[in-house]
């Protein structure tokens, strides 16, 4: 099979095609969510939560939370293990549930997870216990009974509730009901899950990693000890110009045309998530600044980056204080010079956002 030569402005519009973020927008929820394959659910709402604008982002302004929340509600999509997923598409990870912590010899931290798990089994009973009988339930409303408290450096240390949800979830065993606010609803993952027929473990796999390049449009190949991170490799061979690697490319994306917009993005966007692909194909300086102390940063709390046609141009420092009714804009970075239209485009984009959050516009003065 012939290696594919890109240059980097083609392996941008593939990127960008790929991640349904040109013309024209696409117009279904549902579609969008199986198409990107996942959407991180992150609860931070300095402008809005993550999801809800990784969605306005593809969707525009007929994108409103409440269809998100009445898809969650209807079951059509699910959250799992923090990623909202099309519901049909969990049955390409039960094999994995089944087979949890792993196949094969387990790493230090899955034997920790098997080992932790073991030795609370009546704590892991009693969980199930009462989601069977009172379910869906928050964290907060289940036993910690724990004969061995769970041990971190981090914020989830002596979180045993928390920790065993969160492993069964992995196991198949519980699943998010929903949300009450931000609060996570529990129940018995056989209440939630579709009942569609489990994909074999070496299909699902080779099925999870098609869809996630064609959701990508182009992803760098790399290996750790003969073994691709990212699954079988699926699609076909790529070099980019100026890029050092081997990549592959979603066959389907080749030659095809670019009309590209102008675009909001969430920091979480799956665009950007990636900050060496990021670095390597649109040559784009980012990071999330949230954790970072005020004085120390450079762009903003939840600076969110800037599109323009397949060009990653700036980052907008916005805050939606609801309190005020306002979208307050402190700064809009340039990475490059905004040309007339691209200014004007990049302006459009903050006025729809401003509008589609019901919050009037706060422009910073001189």
């Amino acid at each position: 099979m012939p290696t594919h030569e890109l240059t980097q402005v083609e392996a941008r519009r593939i990127a960008v095609r790929a991640q349904l973020l040109d013309q024209p927008r696409p117009t279904s929820l549902l579609d969008v969510v199986r198409r990107l394959t996942l959407v991180q659910a992150d609860q931070t709402a300095a402008v809005a939560p993550s999801a809800d604008l990784v969605l306005w982002s593809r969707l525009g302004a007929a994108y409103r939370p409440q269809h998100l929340e009445s898809a969650l509600g209807d079951q059509a999509l699910l959250e799992v293990q923090g990623m909202i997923r099309h519901a049909e598409d969990l049955a390409l990870y039960r094999a994995d549930m089944a087979d949890w912590p792993g196949r094969g010899e387990l790493l230090d931290w899955q034997r920790h997870r098997r080992d932790w798990l073991a030795a609370n089994r009546g704590f892991r009973l009693d969980v199930l216990s009462r989601l069977r009988s009172d379910g869906p339930l928050p964290a907060r409303e289940l036993p910690d009974t724990c004969d061995v408290s769970w041990s971190s450096s981090g914020w989830s240390n002596d979180r045993n509730v928390l920790k065993m949800l969160e492993l069964l979830e992995a196991k198949g065993e519980v699943a998010m009901a929903g949300r009450d606010g931000r609060e996570r609803l529990w129940d018995l993952a056989e209440r939630i899950y579709p009942d569609d027929d489990v994909v074999d473990a070496e299909q699902a796999a080779l099925t999870r990693a098609e869809r996630r390049l064609r959701a990508l449009g182009i992803a760098r190949v790399t290996r750790q000890a003969g073994q691709s991170p990212n699954g079988p490799e699926v699609g076909e061979p790529a070099v980019v110009q100026g890029v050092r690697g081997r990549w592959r490319v979603d066959p389907a994306q080749l030659g095809q045309p670019f009309t590209g917009r102008a675009a909001l993005l969430s920091p979480l966007d799956r665009l950007v998530f990636d900050r060496k692909r990021l670095s390597d194909l649109f040559g784009f300086d980012y990071q999330l600044e949230m954790y970072k102390p005020a004085a120390k940063r450079r762009w903003g709390y939840w600076a969110m980056p800037i599109l323009y046609g397949d060009q990653l141009v700036g980052k907008l420092d916005a805050t939606a204080d609801r309190r005020a009714g306002v979208l307050r804009v402190d700064a809009v970075h340039q990475d490059v010079p905004f040309s007339k239209a691209m200014a004007a485009a990049v302006d459009r984009e903050i006025a729809d956002l401003a509008a589609w959050l019901g919050l009037h516009l706060d422009l910073p003065t001189g």
